[in-house]
């Protein structure tokens, strides 16, 4: 059966059709899936007002495509923690760090997420990482920091290998920058923010070990007129957390000065000290300090620190600042600007009273 000349062209014509039809389907297709990777399924109503916000904010935000070409598909891991994990990347002529959020729960995951964009998307400061940018999809949660190439403060303080050490006048640098970021984050920001995590973990540190304070994902802002923050749970690492939050009494921004005041101790000694691993309350560094201190007695200490001759009245300074931080009580505490002036040497540093008369007697 022949088939006429009409008909071949209208063969012809439904094979071309079909052609076309079928591509049309697999680029709707391939822009839903694209639309899935890059934008939230199920955001719920806060998060949605929030990312709203943030349009009027500087930080950028990415999809998840991009922060994966960023990565070399997050090949290169920096680090890891209790929220998530960090890797290397490049945007443009910018080496970055994608933190990947992650946690045992949705909101948990989107608690931390807004706590660190609300409150680094709004600060600018020499002594504070950073904030690029920020990816919210299905897919992926992630927060895109400047790439700090000295890593963090701790794995500096605490070596224990042949590597040449920190000297400490570039500590004290790093004690001054941080203390001045800190302060700001109190004292200039057109909200307070109250970090709750300061420790050497927290502090990184620039290609010229300049400091800068780092994971705001515990942080929380205030207006200046609360003078007390409602928690729900205990935020801070033990060891560097105040008194006032793990004894569930009110809470107020000199928490974020007594874990500066600890931070200070572990610069000066360079160890770790956990009071959970100490037997006896006496051998706990900042007890050992007001002990010598009390006896006039600092620089016995500060020599078997291994400090050199020239770095004396800096570090007998350093741990006097360190013991007012830490008094028991909040309001005795000084602000983070006045420790900065006595820090540098602008103020004299008042005589502390003994910070640890809440332990047991001893």
């Amino acid at each position: 059966m022949s088939i006429s000349f009409n008909e071949s062209v209208a063969v012809v014509a439904l094979f071309f059709g079909c052609i076309v039809a079928t591509c049309g389907y697999l680029r709707f297709i391939a822009f839903i899936v694209e639309k899935i990777n890059t934008e939230p399924r199920f955001v719920t109503l806060p998060m949605v007002q929030f990312l709203d916000d943030m349009e009027s904010e500087k930080p950028i935000r990415f999809t998840s495509k991009q922060l994966r070409l960023a990565t070399n598909n997050f090949k290169t891991k920096l680090g890891s923690g209790g929220f998530g994990t960090v890797y290397k990347g490049v945007i443009g002529n910018n080496q970055v760090a994608v933190k990947v959020l992650n946690g045992i729960s949705k909101e948990r995951v989107e608690e931390q997420f807004m706590a660190e964009v609300s409150t680094m998307g709004r600060t600018h400061h020499f002594n504070l990482v950073r904030l690029y940018g920020f990816c919210f999809g299905s897919s992926l949660i992630a927060l895109v920091y400047e790439y700090m190439v000295n890593g963090s403060l701790d794995n500096h303080l605490f070596k224990r290998t042949n590597e040449a050490m920190i000297g400490f006048d570039k500590l004290h640098e790093i004690a001054v920058g941080t203390a001045k970021g800190i302060a700001y984050l109190h004292e200039d920001c057109a909200q307070r923010i109250v970090h709750y995590d300061i420790k050497p973990g927290n502090i990184l540190l620039d290609s010229n070990f300049c400091a800068k304070v780092a994971d705001f994902g515990l942080a929380k802002l205030c207006n200046r007129e609360n003078t007390h923050i409602s928690l729900e749970v205990g935020r801070g690492t033990p060891g560097y957390a105040a008194p006032e939050i793990w004894m569930c009494l009110h809470v107020t921004h000199k928490c974020d000065v007594y874990s500066f005041g600890m931070l200070l101790f572990e610069i000066t000694d360079r160890r770790r000290r956990d009071m959970a691993l100490i037997h006896d309350i006496r051998e706990w560094f900042p007890v050992c300090v007001w002990e010598k201190y009390e006896k006039n007695q600092l620089e016995d200490l500060i020599k078997d620190c291994k400090i050199e001759e020239k770095d004396l009245e800096v570090v007998k300074r350093m741990l006097k600042v360190a013991l007012c931080c830490v008094q028991y009580k909040p309001e005795t505490r000084p602000s983070m600007s006045f420790v900065v002036k006595m820090l540098e040497g602008v103020l004299e540093v008042p005589e502390p009273l003994n910070p640890f008369t809440h332990f047991l007697s001893y």
